[in-house]
């Protein structure tokens, strides 16, 4: 098991747990106000599907550090850019998402391909 990558996917999802329950309660009015809520909610549902994906790997054992490396920057771009559009309503980071979704898909992709030993 990678140590490092199995206490980076739990702060993850700890963060994810912590960012929902910020939303849903801390900053319910203002996402809801700014028409937000579900963007919120979106970031948030995508970075635990992932941390726990994380965290599948790291316990599995062997992992393939490429899809680790896919599925964090995924994490960072389209969970990070939504939580940050949902906040600051900056616009120019709409680009970004579909950059993070990429990582995603491809991450994915590299398991069917490639699945770890």
């Amino acid at each position: 098991m990678s140590v490092l990558l199995f206490r980076i996917a739990a702060a993850l999802c700890f963060l994810a747990v912590a960012l929902g329950a910020f939303g849903a309660h801390g900053l319910r009015s203002t996402l809801e106000a700014r028409g937000m809520l579900d963007v919120w909610n979106k970031a948030v549902f995508y970075q635990f599907i992932h941390a726990i994906a994380l965290l599948v790997l790291a316990l599995y054992g062997t992992i393939n550090r490429g899809v680790c490396w896919l599925l964090l920057i995924g994490i960072l771009l389209f969970s990070g850019s939504l939580y940050l559009l949902a906040l600051a309503n900056l616009r120019w980071l709409g680009p970004v998402t579909p950059v993070g979704g990429l990582c995603f898909l491809a991450g994915w992709a590299w398991l069917v391909l490639a699945p770890p030993k």
